[in-house]
């Protein structure tokens, strides 16, 4: 899959997650982000910057999509 695809798949899952609270996109999200740091065409702070969010989204407390 090239590198925009992942990209915009990861944005749309993060953007999913915070709208919803759904974990699964968290997880797919952090999967999409795990395999861009795998990328050998991104810079070392970009790729910290996606470790720290796939870690992030892999570690979340599980929440409820409403606020009741």
């Amino acid at each position: 899959m090239p590198a925009t695809e992942l990209w915009a798949g990861a944005l749309s899952l993060i953007l999913i997650h915070e709208e919803t609270g759904c974990q699964h996109s968290a997880l797919h999200a952090a999967r999409l982000l795990d395999q861009l740091c795998d990328s050998a065409d991104i810079d070392d702070a970009t790729r910290r910057l996606c470790e720290r969010a796939s870690s992030r989204l892999s570690h979340q407390e599980r929440r409820h999509a409403c606020a009741a």
